[in-house]
């Protein structure tokens, strides 16, 4: 009987998975038309031949980053320590977007951090200001120009598993090349041994770090669905209003019109963003919408 090895994912394109092991990187499918597997995931597989293999067993995870709408979940990421959630003043960024990111890392029980990438444009200062609010929740803001100086960043990977999320447009990739400069030539390999050329950068993939750790790289994304949440764990995810549960008037308060609701009173009063209120009573009404 051939005997498995034990390796991690590298990088996911469909029904192919990329598998470092201590004898060599590999090929990888699943059996039959099992998946569920994620970058990063620790797994047993079974060589077929000197350079690809089938992935047998999938090891118990730390955590698991993922987004889900009412049809099917995307997995981004296993057993990370980390989120980066990248934006910048330009493109717009979209305020929603960005609580639906830090919800799910709350979700999942993974540190989030927030990147604000191009402070060389005048449009970032005022982008700054509005998200102040974020870092008095427990998201540090981590200001950067990514095509000047990386190393506001670089200082929070050592030794950690990091994954990078955000919409298209705000300079992921750049702070991916500026932080490791073989990206580029590890991309060609991992198209070359997939054989799917430009698409693999549509995937999720993870590279070293040069200092020690880990960096996950994962495709721009313009929405991102939270489906897999009830209404109690969604309330759960947002720190402002975990902390004021059990202060309505109401028990089962939904927080959305309710009278004597502390969160609504939160909210007129400042206490509570707007964007982040609007992006909870959102999150909730699909959480309500009708699954066929």
């Amino acid at each position: 009987m051939t005997a498995l090895l034990t390796g991690r994912v590298t990088a996911v394109h469909g029904s192919r998975f990329l598998v470092d092991t201590t004898g060599g990187i590999f090929d990888c499918v699943t059996r039959g038309k099992k998946g569920g597997i994620a970058c990063n995931d620790r797994v047993e597989i079974k060589l077929t031949g000197s350079s690809g293999g089938v992935i047998e067993k999938t090891l118990p995870r730390d955590n698991l980053l993922y987004r889900s709408d009412r049809f099917r979940s995307k997995l981004l990421a296993a057993n990370v320590d980390q989120i980066f959630i990248v934006t910048a003043a330009v493109p717009s960024p979209n305020p929603d977007l960005l609580n639906r990111c830090l919800v799910a890392a709350e979700a999942a029980g993974i540190p989030a951090r927030i990147v604000v990438n191009k402070t060389d444009l005048p449009e970032t200062a005022a982008l700054l200001t509005r998200l102040q609010p974020y870092e008095e929740l427990g998201y540090p803001l981590i200001a950067l120009a990514a095509k000047q100086d990386i190393e506001p960043l670089r200082r929070w990977l050592a030794d950690k598993t990091s994954i990078l999320i955000g919409a298209s447009g705000v300079g992921k990739s750049t702070l991916i090349n500026q932080l490791i400069p073989e990206a580029d030539i590890a991309t060609r390999e991992v198209s070359e041994a997939l054989d799917t050329g430009k698409h693999t950068t549509t995937n999720t993939r993870l590279y070293n770090l040069p200092g020690g750790g880990a960096l996950i790289d994962s495709p721009g994304m313009q929405e991102f669905g939270l489906q897999h949440l009830d209404s109690a764990g969604l309330q759960a995810a947002f720190p402002e209003i975990r902390a004021l549960i059990g202060q309505c008037r109401f028990y089962n308060c939904r927080h959305m019109k309710e009278p004597n609701c502390a969160i609504l009173d939160a909210v007129k009063s400042g206490k509570i963003l707007t964007e982040r209120w609007r992006s909870y009573q959102s999150l909730l009404n699909e959480l309500d919408a009708p699954k066929y």
